[in-house]
């Protein structure tokens, strides 16, 4: 792990990080979420019940946009130009839950983690968001980085 934060300069300030001398390099992260659903509500997504339609493919569309507008959102994250962004998304019964796992890669001068995370998390909110009106108490959890490959420091995977 590194002793110092790369987004706060030597007066301990926000910085945003000059990439500029670094080399390019294809770089990909990959992020999950889960939400916790009621049977019933889980029952209803994966039979196609929903009255507003194919929740799942609703969230992948948002996590691949919200992939693409990382930049908007987390204010020192540097502006991508992603080459690849998938979102998948799979009902576990079983644990009456969505597993979401996001991709994203690129070849550039920085990581993507925090594009694969952003793709995570908003494909999570908006199953809920499309689900609120019939379960409110949903839970959106364990947002993590799975891995990451490329760039100075290398490859990374989360511990299983």
């Amino acid at each position: 792990m590194s002793a110092t934060f790369t987004h706060i300069n030597q007066d301990g300030k926000a910085n945003m990080v000059d990439v500029t001398a670094k080399e390019v390099t294809v770089r990909q992260a990959i992020a999950e979420a889960y939400v916790d659903m009621s049977p019933e509500t889980l029952a209803l997504i994966v039979n196609g019940q929903h009255h507003k339609g194919d929740v799942f493919a609703t969230a992948r569309i948002a996590g691949i946009m919200a992939a693409k507008k990382t930049s908007d959102l987390i204010p020192l994250c540097h502006p991508l130009a992603l080459t690849k962004v998938e979102v998948n998304i799979t009902a576990e019964t079983d644990m009456n839950r969505v597993r979401i796992e996001s991709l994203c890669k690129l070849s550039g001068k920085t990581g993507v983690e925090m594009e694969a995370l952003t793709a995570a998390s908003v494909a999570a909110l908006t199953i809920y968001d499309m689900c609120k009106a019939i379960q409110k108490d949903m839970v959106i959890s364990a947002v993590k980085l799975l891995e990451k490959k490329g760039g100075k420091s290398g490859h990374f995977k989360a511990a299983e």
